[in-house]
This record gives C-alpha cells, structure tokens and sequence, in this order.
C-alpha cells in the first residue's frame, strides 16, 4: 500500500474521531420544554429555542439550560402553588371527614331535641289541656335549658336538673294539697326540700347521672368534631418557607431547565422534599392520634350497648316508682315541710272543698302504656326511635371515618410521592430526576417531625423555630382531647358562654378570632356521685349512663306523661 495513503486515513480518522465531540458542544433544541412551558399558561416569549449558558440560574444547575431567570422566578411560584394545593388536595378526606360528619351529627341531635320537644307539647295540650298549658314552663324552661348546654351555653346541668325537680315538686305540692294557700317564699322553702325529703325516691339521682353524663357527651363530641375541622382545615393550608420553594423548584422544574420534560423525580427524592416541607404538620401528628383515639372513646359512650327499645320499659317502670312515691308519701312529705316551713294559710273555701286524694288520681294516676296518646304518624316515641336509630347509624359511620385519620399528618409526604403523576415512582430508581440528572437518589431518607430535619439534603430547615401557628393548633388539640377525656369519664366541662364575654380585660393569649378560637377555658366539674358499687343502680340505668339520649330525652318525655296525669 503506498505510504500516501496511509497518510490520507490518519488524518481521516482523526476526523471521525472528532465529529461525536463537535455535536455534543452544539446547543440542543427546547421544544419540548417550550412545548411544556406554555401549556402551564405561560409567555413563550420567556424561553429561548435552544440552550444558553446557565450562569444566571440561582437553583437549578448552572449547565447549559432552557431556562432564563424570568422562567426560574415564574416555574419557582408555580411550585409554591402546586405544593399548596397538592396538601390541600390529600388531606382532603379528612377535611370533608369532619365537616361532614359535624354537620350530620349536630342536625341529628338538634331534631331529636326539636322534636322530642314539640311531641311533648302537642300530646300534653291535647291530651291534658289547661292542666299543662298552666305548668307548661316547667317544661319548655327544660327543654330550653338542655338545648342551650347543647349549643356551649354556660348551663350547670346538675343545677338546672335540680331546679326542675325542685320547680315540680311546688307545683305537684300544691295540688296534693289544695286545701291550703302557698306563697312565693313558701313555696321557695318547701323546694328546699327536695334533697332531703326525698318526694320522687331514688329516681331523679340516677336520671341525673343518665342525663348529665349523656349531653356532657354529647356537647363535647360536637364541639370534639368542632374543633377536628378547624385544625384540618387550618393545617391543609400550608404556607411553604423560602428553602421549601427553592427544593419545590429544583424537584419539580429543574428538569424542564436541562430538557428532560418527561423526566420525573425520584420517590426518595420527593420524601425528602417533602418531609423538610412539612416538618412541622407531622408535629402535629402525635397530638392529632391522641385527640382521635379520645373522640373514639367519647363515640362508645353515645352509641350505648342497647338500643332505645330496650331501655323503654325500665324507663318506665322508674318513672312510675316516682309518681307512686310522690303519692303514697303525700301526707309524710307534706307534714315534714309543715313542720320546716310553717303551717300554711287555708285556701278559699271554693278550693278546699276538692279532697286531696282526689285531686291527685285524676291528675297524676301511673298511665297505663296501652292508653299512650297516638297520632296519625304514630306516637312520639315512635317519632324519636327512628331519629334515635338514625344517630346510632351516624356515630358508627363517624368512628370508621376517624379512625382512618389517624396519622393522616405524618403520612402526608407518603401520600403526595407515591401519586403517579408526582414521581417515577418507587420501583423505577434509575431513570428518574434526583436533583442533579437523570440518575438514582442516594442520599438516606429523612424522619418525621421538625428535629429530623436538621440533615435534610433537600430543605433548608431552621429547626430552632417551630412554626407558631401549627404550635396553636396542638394546644388547641390538646385541650379538646382533655374535655373528651372527661367527658368519657362522666365529668362536665364548663364551656365559656360566649354571651357572657366581655371585651374588657383580655387574655393575654395573643390568638385571633380566626387563628384560635378552639382553645376554650374550661374548668373540670364532677358529674353527679356514683355509687363505688354499681351494681345498687340496676344495669338498665348504668348502660342507660353510655347512651346518647336514651337516658335523657325519652326520660324526661315517659316522666311528664305521668306527671302530668
């Protein structure tokens, strides 16, 4: 072979040689990422159409690149945007979970109350007419006093139930004896009584624990389900720091800026992003778990191990005992007040003339449950066990729901990173973005909570300074899951009465109306003694105790068709 031709190839393949590294060198087209860039809405007039040198970006890689600085700022607030709706978007569920279930429960109850209410006044106008009507604010005074501890008003239930039975036993006093004339103070005094004559026997004792302990649940799981849905909803709208937008905008855009449109990031990658971002929602993850396995506890109490049909007739056979009581010890009762308060005034002459005995039977006879006044719908206990069986049905869908919100904070970056259109997901950890390029993400993923965060590669977290506003809503948890607490227990809270408040003085607190308003001051009272050995209240009244109104409403409806007989 000539020596030319050797010649000739050498510098030849010195050229081919060469081609490969002429072509990397060539700037390479932005299309897609153009393409990509105005399908977010934004100007095209942004982006160059090939790559330029990266010198200028302050996040993403300083290599050549698609991006200009006016497309950095603009793709870096569109992560801050995406962020924010990513977190409200999943803890969605346990938003609705709340709002929804509030609504449903306090419906439920108010027209339980509402119509325990009207049935009551209807059956008595029409079945005992003037006689109720003349005492009928004994009972509407009842009714408006349950529906406004209910409601968070500042009501003492063991003083207002107190108070009926005392304001009962004047006007049942007065028509066992007719003969006499009773004033005002007189009347004050024979109230006074109540405890330690004891007219209704054992009953208004045990109806008090069965009533105070079913609102006490009652009041403070509306108010538990109050304050769940002001947290979810405070927390799900997050506010990222200026070191979470940066990690947003190197995770989530980055990639456009070096052309790799399609490219997603790394599953590790995004947990970490994530966890740097919302370090301080998964703080609040322990005091959330506790508040919701309290609410749970609360749940059990309302739905009561029996049914209102089952507890009907021991009701009514309590009921009954009292009236009879009432009756058979007239003349005891009336003795011992005249001994304590003073021999009263005989009345008229038109009014004595009725015997006491008389008097008595025809008003206030034990009614027999075959006589029980119907209407056309049914009757009214009819009316409340189907509200009734609708709210058992109700707080049995509640707890399910609860209980799938336990760790809903910690589990946040969990939940938004396995979402396909988030990251490549967690079996393809080679052909996915880990901050840098297309490659797998090495680094160790980070624990939850605030103090884990002090070595995130991603995030630039400021561990010393725990965010203020997540710091409310765990005191804000707190104090709910301690009301919760004792009301499972059977212990009243005394909720502030917002009609008593005054805008003088202040509390210091610092909390505005819309940043705090679940974290009530509240004073632990006990409910009602219970006997060490329960087994003196018969098991119909103790599992009445863990039922929502069975032991409240329906009392107090069977009690005024006998007393007022």
């Amino acid at each position: 072979m000539p020596s030319w031709i050797g010649a000739v190839i050498l510098p030849l393949s010195g050229l081919l040689l060469s081609l490969p590294a002429r072509a990397e060198v060539k700037a390479r087209s932005c299309g897609e990422v153009r393409q990509a860039y105005g399908a977010k809405g934004f100007s095209l007039a942004d982006i160059p159409y090939q790559e330029i040198a990266g010198e200028h970006l302050r996040i993403c890689p300083q290599e050549y690149t698609c991006c200009t600085t006016e497309m950095e700022d603009k793709l870096s607030q569109q992560s801050k945007l995406e962020f924010e709706n990513l977190v409200e978007e999943t803890s969605h569920f346990v938003r609705t979970t709340f709002v929804s279930r509030h609504k449903k429960f306090d419906e439920f109850f108010r027209e339980l109350l509402e119509n325990a209410e009207k049935s009551l006044n209807d059956m008595f106008v029409r079945t005992y007419g003037m006689l109720y009507m003349q005492n009928s604010e004994v009972f509407q005074d009842l009714f408006t006093e349950l529906k406004r501890y209910y409601t968070g008003g500042n009501v003492n239930l063991e003083e207002m139930l107190n108070d009926f039975w005392a304001r009962l036993l004047e006007r049942m006093f007065q028509l066992i004896n007719p003969q006499y004339h009773f004033s005002e103070d007189y009347l004050e005094c024979v109230s006074k009584y109540t405890d330690q004559l004891k007219p209704f026997g054992d009953v208004p004792r045990k109806l008090k624990i069965q009533v105070t302990r079913a609102f006490i649940a009652a009041r403070t799981f509306v108010q538990g389900l109050t304050v769940g849905r002001e947290v979810a909803n405070r927390v799900s709208k997050v506010s990222p720091t200026p070191g979470c937008i940066r990690a947003l905008m190197k995770m989530l855009y980055c990639p456009y800026c070096r052309g790799l449109v399609t490219v997603r990031p790394c599953n590790n990658y995004c947990l970490n992003v994530m966890k740097g971002c919302l370090a301080n929602q998964a703080d609040l993850d322990t005091e959330w778990n506790l508040f919701i396995d309290a609410m749970l506890l609360v749940a059990e109490r309302l739905e009561g191990p029996f049914n209102i049909e089952s507890v009907m007739d021991p009701i009514d056979v309590k009921i009954s005992e009292a009236i009879m009581n009432m009756q058979e010890n007239s003349m005891q009762v009336s003795a011992k007040v005249f001994q304590g308060c003073g021999q009263p005034k005989p009345a008229p002459a038109l009014r004595s003339a009725r015997s006491a005995p008389e008097n008595f039977n025809t008003r206030f006879r034990p009614y027999n449950p075959e006589e029980r006044p119907t209407t056309a719908a049914g009757t009214s206990l009819d009316r409340l066990r189907i509200v009734w069986r609708t709210m058992q049905h109700s707080v049995t869908d509640i707890k399910e729901k609860l209980k799938l919100s336990k760790k809903v904070w910690s589990a946040l970056p969990y939940t938004i990173c396995k979402d396909e259109s988030m990251t490549a997901g967690a079996s393809n950890e080679e052909e996915c973005w880990n901050g840098h390029s297309k490659a797998r993400y090495l680094p160790e993923i980070m624990n939850d909570g605030l103090t884990n965060q002090i070595n995130n590669p991603e995030v630039d977290v400021d561990i010393t300074r725990p965010d203020t506003f997540i710091r409310q809503q765990i005191m804000a948890l707190r104090v709910m899951t301690n009301k919760l607490k004792n009301a499972y227990n059977g212990n009243d809270v005394n909720f502030q009465d917002t009609s008593d408040e005054s805008s003088g003085s202040g509390s210091g607190s610092g909390c505005m109306d819309d940043v705090c308003p679940t974290e009530f001051e509240f004073v632990t009272t006990e409910a009602p003694a219970v006997d060490p050995d329960r087994r003196e209240v018969d098991s119909s009244a103790a599992q009445l105790g863990h039922s929502l109104l069975s032991g409240s409403l329906v009392c107090m409806v069977l009690a005024l068709q006998r007393l007022c007989r």
